[in-house]
């Protein structure tokens, strides 16, 4: 049952707290407080990023690089952490100057993920707005799916995350955003 379909009250509730949870995560990376978005993850987490490929319609079922495949990120908590620490030194050549970015997220979509466990589906769109010295810009759609993990002490937190990319090729110098 999806969780925006039922009228209860508590259950739009579950979606407007993910919406504000997916806004604060969007101004944490904004404000390139990483450290700070790291808190937003389990840590048991994982993000991927699959590989697209344009093929035929009867070919779709291959659309993307599956999870034993190459993706454009294969991330686990500690992966991430060691990503932020590398862009908190000031030593990352492809963040000096550091980039601008800003991101917006739309479609937020919430479903009980029926686990028993106090998980749930989401998924949201998103267009990132990437600028970097004077004429490197770059725009990222896709759409995001989540598993958004409610937990006592920390609210909610996101125990998987995969980004599917609407471009196929990504033409942008470096991809040192998170997603």
């Amino acid at each position: 049952m999806s969780v925006l379909e039922n009228t209860n009250t508590e259950v739009i509730d579950v979606a407007r707290a993910v919406e504000k949870f997916y806004y604060k995560e969007a101004r944490l990376l904004d404000d390139r407080l990483f450290t700070e978005w790291l808190t937003l993850w389990a840590d048991d987490a994982h993000l991927w990023a699959p590989l697209r490929y344009n093929l035929s319609r009867r070919e779709q079922q291959f659309e993307y690089s599956g999870e034993d495949d190459f993706g454009y990120f294969d991330d686990d908590k500690p992966n991430l952490e060691k990503r932020v620490r590398g862009l908190e030194t000031g030593q990352a050549w492809a963040e000096d100057p550091p980039t601008r970015t800003r991101r917006l997220i739309t479609n937020v979509e919430v479903e009980s993920d029926d686990s028993g466990v106090g998980d749930y589906r989401a998924r949201s769109h998103f267009l990132v707005y990437r600028n970097r010295m004077e004429a490197d810009v770059d725009l990222h759609a896709g759409c995001r799916r989540d598993i958004l993990r409610r937990t006592a002490t920390d609210g909610l937190l996101i125990a998987r995350r995969e980004v599917i990319l609407d471009n196929n090729v990504l033409l942008s110098r470096n991809l040192s955003i998170f997603f």
